[in-house]
C-alpha cells in the first residue's frame, strides 16, 4: 500500500471543493493508495513518467496531479484543481 504525502498546498485546495466533489476525491485517494500508476501520465509523451493524474468529480471537472515513488511506496499529491462548470 502507497502512503498519501499532500504537499501542503494540496490541503487549500481541498477545502476549496464543492460539497459534490469531496466523495470523488476522496474515492481517488483510495485509489492511489493501492494502483496509483493506473493514472493518466502528466505528459502524454512520457507514458512512464512517475507524475501522473486523475481526474474526479461530476463531469470530470477535478483533477489530481501528483508523484509516484516504489521506494519508499508514497505517492505525493502535488495539486488538486477544479474547474467550474
Amino acid at each position: 500500500m502507497y502512503r498519501l504525502v499532500p504537499d501542503s498546498a494540496v490541503v487549500e485546495q481541498v477545502a476549496a471543493l464543492p460539497n459534490d466533489a469531496l466523495a470523488a476525491y476522496a474515492d481517488v485517494l483510495e485509489v492511489l493508495q493501492l494502483t496509483p500508476w493506473n493514472g493518466k501520465p502528466l505528459h502524454e509523451a512520457n507514458q512512464d513518467g512517475a507524475v501522473r493524474r486523475w481526474n474526479f468529480g461530476p463531469a470530470q471537472a477535478g483533477q489530481v496531479v501528483y508523484l509516484v515513488l516504489d521506494e519508499p511506496p508514497e505517492v505525493h499529491l502535488l495539486l488538486v484543481q477544479w474547474l467550474e462548470t
